[in-house]
């Protein structure tokens, strides 16, 4: 009889998931952070100013933690630039909690600067992003993915401009303090946002689990 011998399966070892589960926790601290700001800023000066910083953290480190898992995955067979763009946004958000931490931050003539500063921050994951077609755009993984950051991407910068611009409220004031303001709207799309790149993560895990480097 001849003996048959079956070649065992090459599965391949999962990626790792640090990344994401950092954008989740980055996630979970934004929202908690706002929630908790929003709940207790009214209970005195000191405590709004400290709320306030708690904040603004959380604002940066959703942005920060957004960039794990799309560098980190993107970029797994090419640890140098993984690096450069991780270490770039992590120094831009730790940059932006420090700065956030001056009392001027917070003056009311400064509100745009704050929303354009966070913007900017958000902007240049663009670069990751097309650096990443340039390489992985012949990938239906990688094409689902963009399109799952740019409606993410919108969702944030519609976000922040209308917390910038104050719209609705500075078309009809006080029609919208209760219902619709632009700071409520702010959330909803950040919210929006956060889930849409959720869902983009973890077509980054599908992929690497398969593909790996």
């Amino acid at each position: 009889m001849t003996n048959i011998v079956t070649s065992p399966l090459t599965v391949q070892k999962p990626i790792t998931r640090w990344p994401f589960y950092a954008f989740l926790g980055g996630a979970m601290f934004c929202l908690l952070a706002s929630t908790t700001c929003h709940l207790l800023a009214c209970h005195s000066e000191c405590l709004r100013y400290v709320l306030l910083r708690i904040d603004y953290a959380g604002i940066a480190t959703l942005i920060a933690t957004s960039f794990y898992p799309a560098v980190y995955y993107s970029f797994l067979c090419d640890p140098i630039f993984c690096q450069l763009y991780l270490g770039f946004i992590t120094a831009f958000s730790i940059s932006t909690i420090l700065f956030s931490l001056l009392p001027a931050f917070q003056k009311p003539h400064l509100r745009f600067f704050r929303a354009s500063l966070f913007f900017v921050m958000g902007i240049s994951g663009v670069v990751p992003i097309i650096h990443k077609m340039v390489l992985y755009g012949n990938h239906k993984e990688a094409m689902e993915i963009t399109l799952y950051e740019a409606k993410m991407g919108f969702f944030y910068r519609i976000g922040a401009f209308l917390y910038a611009s104050r719209v609705p409220e500075r078309w009809r004031p006080g029609k919208f303090d209760i219902v619709c303001s632009s700071h409520q709207l702010f959330h909803v799309l950040v919210v929006a946002g956060a889930y849409t790149h959720y869902n983009a993560g973890l077509v980054y895990l599908k992929w690497r689990d398969m593909e790996g480097c």
